[in-house]
């Protein structure tokens, strides 16, 4: 083919300008995001810059002081505010010319929040409101913490007011869904005091951006508590410096509104993390959920695997306790009826194992001779009255199970965790049998009926229950041979104890 002038002229031009395009290039520096622009690599956080952010983030109601605490920190040298709300503060107040606002709630016409792009700086400091700036404080914060030699502190403290928080231990058991409070032994040097969690007083909590952004929930609240659980579950702990302190004018107890604000902010972070009880210091107990008036903590149970396991839990205590107060009730009323009982299955292994419920287990099992079943009041309200159930003077609800000839007594009319009664009656004399039998349930067996006569007594979750008299054998028979030290999930093709020890 014949190349024109014209078309030589036109592919020479083209050639000089992709050269000189490339010469550009590559004599040019390295691109930088400007603040707050994404950066070039998905999910990564900009290159950081020196100088704090200070994040307002514990306010909430028509009261709150977030303009001046602002106003106090945004004139400190090197300080960027950032007002971190779900939605912007209202009533609207007028905050000072460079402080932003970032909202954490979606919006359809907008893209989803990123927080991480909103901080550019190497670190950042929690204030709570009502807090007045400190000339040099935050600079001794981020030098302290850029100077200790200790890898495991990660976050520098400092009290909001003249009180100092208390410096506690704290142990989080995500398997066991508890957070164990202690008193803390000092641990101090010239720096301050390292502390697992604090609590108590307001504070000024100051650490490394990259730190706070490998959170999973980098800004959820209450802060100083949402910190502290992240923080124990890393082996992260508090530098608390002392006797220093940032200035908080006039504090005012919290009103009722106020109070029940911040307990309801409390319970909703416990059910985001997967608390169900918290152990404080000196012992006192606190639990979030499983009441009478609240759904069980789980759904249907599929080939003996509650969806817990799969998540590498056990059974939430306050599932345990209410199992331990519906098995006590009802073992208490067989007694007093006179109805033949004993413990089956892994609850009697529960029982010969340590006295109590298997930390893993969702039910209770109790056998009972079908022959007897009229002697109890509830059960022969049950059997009159079909599946529709009868509610004691206590509040358990007794009923006939759906999946066949066997009874159940729950926690509650709502909460439905129970204790299963099976009617065992005798086969040829000598055998004790039933009408239901599941699928899967391998320890689902006949037995002899010497194992049950006469009856003998275990402990179990806090009391003494019936059991077959030779209860190793009985379980050996059920589970196998040296089923009592061999401890197992109750479907091991789905998951396998060993994974979570």
């Amino acid at each position: 083919m014949r190349i024109t002038p014209c078309q030589a002229a036109l592919a020479a031009a083209i050639a000089f300008n992709l050269l000189l395009l490339l010469c550009t290039r590559l004599a040019s520096p390295p691109c930088r995001h400007p603040r707050g622009a994404a950066p070039a690599v998905p999910g990564a956080v900009p290159r950081a810059v020196p100088g704090v952010t200070v994040i307002l983030r514990d306010f909430h109601g028509p009261d709150h002081d977030v303009a001046a605490t602002a106003r106090s920190f945004s004139s400190l040298p090197g300080v960027a505010v950032l007002v971190v709300a779900e939605v912007s503060p209202y009533p609207p107040v007028a905050l000072p010319a460079g402080v932003t606002v970032l909202s954490l709630r979606p919006q359809p016409h907008r893209p989803p929040p990123r927080p991480e792009l909103a901080v550019a700086t190497r670190h950042v400091a929690f204030v709570p409101d009502g807090a007045r700036a400190a000339p040099g404080l935050l600079r001794r914060m981020r030098d302290a913490l850029e100077a200790t030699a200790d890898v495991t502190v990660r976050v520098v403290a400092v009290a909001a007011g003249r009180r100092p928080p208390r410096c506690l231990t704290l142990d989080v058991d995500i398997k066991a869904w508890t957070a164990r409070y202690g008193h803390a032994d000092h641990q101090s040097d010239q720096r301050g005091v390292r502390c697992g969690a604090l609590d108590g007083a307001p504070v000024v909590l100051l650490l490394r951006s990259r730190d706070l952004f490998s959170l999973p929930f980098p800004l959820s609240r209450p802060v100083v508590t949402s910190l502290s659980l992240q923080a124990s579950l890393r082996g992260w702990r508090f530098l608390l410096l002392l006797p220093d302190s940032f200035p908080l004018p006039s504090p005012r107890p919290p009103s009722w509104k106020t109070q029940s604000w911040l307990e309801k902010q409390h319970r909703e972070l416990m059910d985001k993390f997967g608390i169900k009880l918290e152990v404080l210091p000196g012992g006192r107990q606190r639990w979030h959920g499983c009441t009478r008036d609240t759904p069980r903590c789980f759904g249907t149970i599929r080939a003996q695997t509650p969806q817990y396991l799969l998540e590498g839990r056990w059974t939430p205590p306050c599932c345990l306790r209410a199992l331990r107060e519906t098995a006590r009730h009802v073992l208490a009323q067989l007694e007093a009826a006179g109805v033949r009982h004993w413990l089956e299955g892994g609850s009697l292994l529960g029982a010969v194992r340590s006295g109590d419920i298997i930390p893993w287990d969702y039910d209770v099992d109790i056998g009972i001779y079908r022959d007897d079943i009229n002697k109890s009041r509830w059960l022969a309200a049950v059997s009159a009255a079909g599946r529709d159930g009868v509610e004691d003077e206590r509040g358990f609800f007794w009923e006939k199970a759906a999946e066949g000839e066997f009874f159940r007594v729950h926690f509650s009319r709502t909460n439905r965790l129970h204790v299963d009664l099976w009617p065992f009656y005798r086969r040829d004399g000598a055998v004790m049998t039933k009408e239901t039998w599941l699928e899967g349930h391998g320890q689902d067996v006949e037995f002899p009926e010497r194992f049950l006569v006469p009856l003998g007594s275990v402990e179990f979750a806090g009391g003494a229950a019936r059991a077959p008299n030779e209860p190793r054998a009985f379980l050996e028979l059920k589970f196998g041979p040296g089923a009592v030290e061999r401890a197992e999930y109750p479907n091991p093709r789905v998951r396998r104890l060993e994974q979570d020890l």
